[in-house]
């Protein structure tokens, strides 16, 4: 392992996206991202996703430079048309009138349209929650994933993610895949040569397997909570696909055409006003809801992304550690 300042982190992702071609704008919008999974712990989505990036690039896959468009679909609706690159340049893009539409009708939703995604939805969520809202997402993926009872693949990753702000404390932030884990959680089992739970995935005719080869390459991975993660997997396909007028996980990796690049479909964010909602009250309801969290955590339960803000501090005093390999890996994309 290696240990490196944030900023060094920084420096060297915008190093890695420059050198291949990403202008100012998107380097910045995914260095940020970059970092923040790597500062969180997040290390699925810290500076290994670069590996990916470069990778989708390379396969002719994403945009550098895509300028993002914005257009008013509706009184309570905007749309972001990434023009196929990285999503988080369209979303910083179409955030501020996202907010304000939710300001003025109390929720709004944005669909991001026709980009590539690689980030954590909690990135953007914290972004919502900020600006005192509540926030909602989820996108579809590659179809990694098979139903309850199936074996083949047919769904994404699908993350879903909820925020929620707390004044003057961290915002309540869930932000979970509907498959068992994230893919990207086996991708690095298997850099590190180690099994994976059962549970995870099965191999090509649908046992259970913890080989993370045969799961990624043959198999298909599974969804948590068996029906149930099913259910919510094929919610997220609809309103994040058809409905926004984007791919669905299969038509995604459809477009692929086995580069195995990044997948390239929509996200669907969607934000609620409290004090459009409740108006003068606004201020003691959110304070009221303060005893929820406080009932959560009175025998020692942890709330969803406390071990983030915990790691995040960490970060913040100590840098980060990369495995040397990861570091060799992302250092040779300068050559």
């Amino acid at each position: 392992m290696i240990r490196l300042s944030l900023d060094e982190v920084r420096d060297l992702a915008c190093r890695v996206l420059r050198k291949h071609g990403f202008d100012e704008a998107h380097t910045a919008a995914l260095a940020d991202t970059l970092v923040a999974g790597q500062r969180d712990e997040c290390a699925s989505h810290g500076i290994y996703r670069l590996l990916g990036l470069i990778a989708t690039l390379r396969a002719g896959k994403v945009v550098p430079n895509a300028v993002p468009k914005v257009l008013d679909q509706a009184p309570a609706i905007v749309k972001v048309d990434a023009g196929g690159a990285f999503s988080p340049l369209a979303f910083r893009t179409g955030l501020p009138v996202l907010a304000d539409k939710a300001r003025s009708c109390g929720i709004a939703a944005m669909a991001i349209n026709h980009c590539v995604h690689f980030s954590a939805l909690w990135v953007e969520l914290e972004a919502i929650t900020a600006l005192g809202l509540v926030g909602l997402a989820c996108n579809p993926s590659h179809a990694w994933v098979a139903p309850a009872g199936g074996a083949r693949p047919v769904f994404g990753t699908n993350p879903f993610a909820f925020g929620w702000p707390r004044a003057g404390k961290h915002p309540f932030v869930f932000d979970f895949a509907t498959s068992a884990i994230a893919r990207g959680e086996i991708e690095l089992h298997r850099r590190a040569g180690k099994p994976i739970p059962l549970g995870w995935g099965v191999d090509a005719n649908g046992q259970p397997s913890t080989d993370p080869n045969l799961v990624l390459d043959q198999g298909a991975m599974l969804t948590f909570g068996g029906h149930k993660g099913a259910a919510l997997a094929a919610m997220v396909e609809l309103i994040a696909g058809p409905l926004i007028g984007d791919l669905t996980s299969q038509e995604s990796l459809d477009f692929d055409a086995g580069t195995k690049s990044l997948p390239y479909h929509g996200e669907l964010i969607i934000a609620l006003d409290p004090v459009r909602f409740l108006g003068d009250a606004a201020e003691a309801e959110l304070a009221r809801a303060e005893a929820l969290f406080t009932a959560m955590q009175q025998d020692g339960a942890r709330l969803p992304s406390q071990r983030r803000y915990e790691a995040r501090a960490r970060s913040d005093a100590n840098g980060v550690t990369l495995p040397a390999a990861l570091h060799a890996d992302v250092l040779a994309l300068l050559a």
